[in-house]
C-alpha cells in the first residue's frame, strides 16, 4: 500500500495520517548539510503494514533530492540503511 505522505517542516517531520492517527519520522537540519533521521513513530495500531519503512524512503528520497547527507540517530532508519544499501551512499561521515 501507498501512502499519502506528507513533508511537515513546521514539525521537521515527515508523516501520514492513517486511521486518524499520525505516523512519522522525526528530523534535525545540521550544518552544513546534514538531515539528522531523529525518530521513527508508528502508533501500535498501525504497526505490520509497512508504515515506517514507506515513510524512511520518503525521508531518504528527500535527502538524496536535496544532497543532503543522512544521520541515522533512530536505530529503525540505521536497520533500514542497512538492509537497503541502495541508500548507504547517502550516509554522512562522521
Amino acid at each position: 500500500m501507498t501512502y499519502d505522505i506528507r513533508h511537515n517542516e513546521a514539525q521537521s517531520q515527515f508523516e501520514t495520517t492513517v486511521d486518524g492517527q499520525v505516523a512519522y519520522v522525526a528530523y534535525d537540519l545540521e550544518e552544513p548539510d546534514n538531515i539528522v533521521l531523529t525518530h521513527t513513530i508508528v502508533p501500535d495500531a498501525l504497526s505490520g503494514r509497512g508504515i515506517a519503512s514507506e515513510l524512511v524512503q520518503h525521508a531518504l528520497s528527500h535527502a538524496r533530492d536535496n544532497k543532503l547527507k543522512v544521520v541515522p540517530q533512530c536505530s529503525y532508519v540505521a536497520t533500514f540503511i542497512k538492509r537497503h544499501p541502495e541508500y548507504e551512499e547517502l550516509l554522512a561521515q562522521r
